[in-house]
């Protein structure tokens, strides 16, 4: 599969910044040569008011599909709450090819290869960094960025040179990191937090509905 990578906010589809990430790459693109087996793109317009940031491509979500949350438990979870919200539009089948759309909502990773054992590096996510803080700073209407676990969380700070020390982590807290932008945090939507009862439907239900009527209080 060839996708169009905007130079900006994308690595190359054969990115060697984190040579572990490039040789597991490689293994499942051996493996499984039908996978999207790359860095996964964004899903969403730039010209959204709510990104979205999850910490990496799931092996047998993103990384088989070739869109963020896609394939996955995690992405049942995510996109079922996006369109109670109204942030998507059409049906989610699972695939990059099911035609569903973001509608005022962005999503992308940390780290934007999959990582053994679900696991980045320290190194491994501040070699992503830059994409991260060039595609924030490249979108015009952003008021929110919604982190899924606290090393998204830690991840966005530091992309936007805030001290962590003043944003502790916690599910359904805001942050003013300035007067048009708010950090929002949740539990990653993962099978594991929710087989743990971490994270139910509901807690996260309710950080989108704070988001929703966030959004709706700031003008474009």
């Amino acid at each position: 599969m060839i996708l169009p990578y905007p130079v900006l906010f994308e690595p190359e589809p054969n990115c060697q910044l984190c040579p572990r990430l490039s040789d597991f790459r490689n293994k499942w693109r051996s493996e499984e040569p039908g996978w999207f087996n790359a860095p996964v793109p964004s899903f969403g317009n730039l010209d959204a008011q709510l990104l979205i940031v999850g910490l990496a491509p799931g092996r047998r979500g993103a990384n088989r599909t070739g869109r963020p949350f896609t394939g996955d438990f995690a992405g049942d979870l995510l996109y079922a709450t996006l369109q109670k919200f109204d942030f998507s539009r059409g049906e989610y089948l699972k695939s990059c090819q099911d035609k569903l759309t973001l509608v005022n909502c962005r999503i992308t990773n940390a780290v934007r290869c999959v990582p053994p054992q679900n696991k980045p590096t320290g190194p491994e996510i501040a070699n992503c960094r830059d994409f991260l803080f060039r595609e924030i700073t490249a979108m015009p209407n952003l008021r929110c960025i919604l982190a899924l676990g606290s090393l998204s969380h830690n991840a966005i700070l530091t992309a936007l040179g805030q001290k962590r020390s003043n944003y502790k982590f916690s599910h359904a807290e805001f942050y003013n990191l300035t007067d048009d932008l708010v950090l929002a945090d949740s539990y990653h939507c993962s099978r594991y937090n929710t087989n743990t009862r971490r994270l139910s439907t509901e807690m996260f239900e309710l950080v989108f509905e704070k988001i929703r009527n966030l959004i709706k209080t700031k003008p474009v």
